[in-house]
């Protein structure tokens, strides 16, 4: 009997062992704002564009100020976090459409840090635009970790803010928009992710959110934050000519600038919410929230990057690999575990994979290029650093760019007979990347040529480098 009792105890402090690790493994909120650049949100010195909550959200966090994305485009920024890769190994390194909708999908054993979440017990959904392969092909998000997945497959589709469906998982949500007062898809996505952590249980849980604000085309609905901006800006409507043509069941836009600057303060306010939400579930000491970008700001049926000031003063936007197009917001957030502080180091979006996973105490030995950012976030010492980081774009002829220290190298249609020669800036006396310094530094080039060459791995969807066969 005496026997029974202590087999019944043992398993009973087992069973509580189990139950206090799942409970300690933080819940993770990743919200990936689309083409915001560094300079759109006031704690990155943003003048015109109100953004209170991402701004008390950076004032209580880690403000990172040299966080890098994968990429200067959609579809390969969200391949390289998710897979852990630059844009020289990863399977994905540009935006190209694959029918019947959607981009070239994922290889079908990719796995991404979301399948580990997800084998180590974790709840995880995604919530926005995928742009990783239609739901009926390898790069369904079901297969690379995601329990739900509701939003646009297509990041094409993802232009239209009133479309005619959206997908949750394999099933179309059909939505009845013919006009300016139809479904906003920016806020139904964001409702959905709501519902979501109103429902969590005990089990540990990972959201992504790649919301699709602020991307072109702009256009959204005349709501309060619109209506702020048409009066704070006092601005002149498009007619004519001017006024572009949006998709077939939205209505023209005819002050981009305010529905601009009301689309950044949608997400901010959406940002604020899902904070709230964590708070009042009682789970907001034990979640960590991230806030950044995939790329530097767009100048995209109504955008206007000069108007706002969007890259912060630094050269380049979207499609640019010089700061403004890869140098991006970061905002780490998480009370009683990350202190209010502002981090200078250099980091990049491929470095998420190892740090989330780490985080959630998951042990994989999957190679990735990047390094756990756990002991800046959590403040326990010095990480590991980058050699160097590195990057290549595959439209607009081709550019490379490695940064390295203090040193920043691009080179110019990369992918044609005649490369441009390797341009190098000091990012420490040069940020704004205006003085090449190539003549100066030879040894510094060849470094740089020889690191390009290096790191770009040959795949057959992306020839790249002058000789290279398909």
């Amino acid at each position: 009997m005496k026997k029974g009792i202590w087999c019944l105890l043992f398993l009973l402090l087992i069973q509580t062992v189990v139950f206090a690790q799942t409970h300690q493994r933080p819940n993770i909120i990743f919200i990936f704002a689309d083409d915001l650049g560094y300079g759109e949100i006031g704690c990155y010195g943003q003048q015109k564009i109100e953004t209170p909550q991402i701004d008390k959200m950076a004032a209580a966090g880690l403000r990172f100020t040299r966080f890098y994305s994968g990429s200067t485009v959609c579809a390969p920024a969200r391949a390289s976090l998710l897979t852990g890769m630059h844009t020289g190994h990863a399977a994905i390194r540009g935006n190209l459409p694959f029918a019947p909708e959607g981009q070239i999908p994922l290889p079908e054993n990719t796995k991404t840090f979301a399948n580990y979440l997800q084998d180590n017990g974790y709840a995880t959904a995604a919530f926005g635009k995928w742009g990783l392969g239609f739901n009926q092909n390898s790069g369904d998000p079901n297969k690379h970790g995601f329990d739900r997945f509701f939003g646009y497959n297509c990041q094409s589709l993802a232009h239209d803010y009133f479309p005619l469906y959206l997908w949750d998982n394999h099933q179309k949500i059909e939505l009845p928009n013919k006009g300016k007062d139809s479904v906003y898809s920016a806020t139904r996505i964001h409702q959905e992710a709501l519902a979501y952590i109103k429902a969590a249980g005990s089990q540990p849980f990972f959201m992504y959110l790649p919301y699709t604000l602020p991307h072109g085309d702009v256009i959204g609905p005349q709501d309060e934050w619109y209506q702020h901006y048409a009066q704070k800006f006092n601005e002149t409507p498009l007619s004519g000519n001017k006024l572009k043509t949006r998709p077939h069941n939205a209505v023209p836009e005819p002050l981009p600038h305010a529905q601009f600057a009301a689309m950044i303060s949608r997400l901010d306010q959406y940002v604020g919410e899902i904070i709230k939400a964590i708070a009042d579930k009682g789970l907001a000491e034990n979640t960590l929230i991230i806030f950044t970008s995939d790329n530097g700001p767009h100048r995209e049926n109504g955008g206007d990057p000069d108007f706002f000031n969007s890259s912060g003063g630094f050269r380049g936007i979207k499609r640019d690999l010089y700061e403004g197009g890869i140098r991006v917001p970061y905002v780490a957030y998480w009370p009683g575990k990350i202190k209010s502080a502002v981090n200078n180091e250099p980091a990049a979006l491929w470095d998420m994979y190892p740090t989330l996973l780490e985080l959630a105490g998951i042990k994989s030995n999957v190679k990735t290029d990047g390094l756990s950012l756990v002991p800046v976030l959590l403040n326990k010492g010095r990480r590991k650093t980058h050699d160097y980081f590195y990057w290549e774009f595959h439209e607009n002829d081709g550019r490379q760019a490695i940064s390295w220290k203090n040193w920043k190298g691009i080179r110019l249609n990369a992918s044609t007979s005649t490369p441009s020669p390797i341009e190098l800036y000091d990012l420490s006396a040069d940020p704004l990347e205006k003085n090449n310094l190539a003549a100066q530094f030879p040894g510094i080039v060849k470094k740089m040529a020889q690191w390009m060459k290096k790191s770009h791995v040959r795949n057959p969807d992306w020839p790249f480098l002058v000789g290279e066969k398909d």
